[in-house]
């Protein structure tokens, strides 16, 4: 059996395939608005995770300013192709960067710090998120709004599916094959608040033969935000808002 990679790493499939995935993901139906909402009109955003720019772009279309920054280059290379695709006054307002959230420093402020689509998840609970919200805090001008869409815990514990046989996605793919994702295990570690899956991801051409396949981990964290983002200097803002029935998007002010 092929070795098990890391999601999203450079000769993976998840990052190839980053928007198949999240454009049928009708779970994420509804984010762009909410985060545009979050910040003044033609205001600064500070994108932590910006992943292949879904998210960055079409807050820009919307005439915010984005910078983005990613750990992956695989994924930030997408980002970078899709500037040439817009109109210089949309990739005007995207800068990408490559960068650690728990780690970075830019050197200035902004009106909205996000951290989309589970990207805090990513890493372990405890110091890594104590660091990211500490990022987010020491990028934000006074007053001003942090969000971190974080999964359910109850969505966590679900069993895999019953049938390992069955894609849980099949998708077509922009080169007129398809995409398929299987879930080959999924474990819950309620003590640890940690779910670990291993996710298939196997490209086909018109025909159905195999093209390529990836066996990927990919592995959330989850835990009370609060008393992390408190000791950051983040206060909570607002209930959650919940996105899609698996997540909720946490908005947190900075004192």
């Amino acid at each position: 059996m092929a070795p098990t990679r890391p999601y999203y790493a450079e000769k993976g499939l998840s990052a190839a395939f980053y928007d198949t995935v999240t454009a049928a993901d009708r779970r994420l139906e509804g984010d762009v608005d909410v985060y545009a909402r979050l910040a003044p009109q033609g205001g600064s955003i500070l994108e932590l995770g910006v992943g292949t720019g879904r998210l960055a772009f079409a807050l820009a279309e919307k005439g915010l300013h984005v910078t983005g920054v990613d750990i992956a280059p695989a994924m930030l290379a997408q980002a970078q192709a899709k500037l040439a695709d817009f109109p210089s006054h949309i990739a005007g307002r995207v800068e990408l960067k490559r960068g650690d959230m728990t780690a970075i420093t830019l050197g200035k402020t902004f009106d909205l710090v996000i951290c989309p689509y589970f990207t805090l998840a990513h890493v372990p609970r405890g110091m890594a998120w104590k660091n990211t919200f500490e990022t987010a805090a020491k990028h934000l001008k006074p007053g001003s709004l942090a969000a971190f869409h974080l999964p359910l815990t109850e969505i966590m514990q679900m069993p895999g599916p019953a049938d390992l046989s069955l894609p849980v996605l099949d998708e077509p793919t922009p080169s007129g094959g398809r995409l398929q994702l299987f879930v080959l295990e999924r474990e819950y570690r309620e003590e640890v608040g940690r779910l670990d899956q291993v996710i298939e991801y196997v490209e086909l051409d018109a025909r159905g033969g195999v093209l390529r396949r990836s066996a990927e981990r990919l592995t959330y964290y989850m835990t009370e935000p609060d008393p992390l983002a408190e000791s950051s200097g983040l206060k909570r803002d607002r209930e959650p808002i919940p996105l899609g029935g698996v997540g909720e998007i946490h908005v947190f002010a900075k004192a």
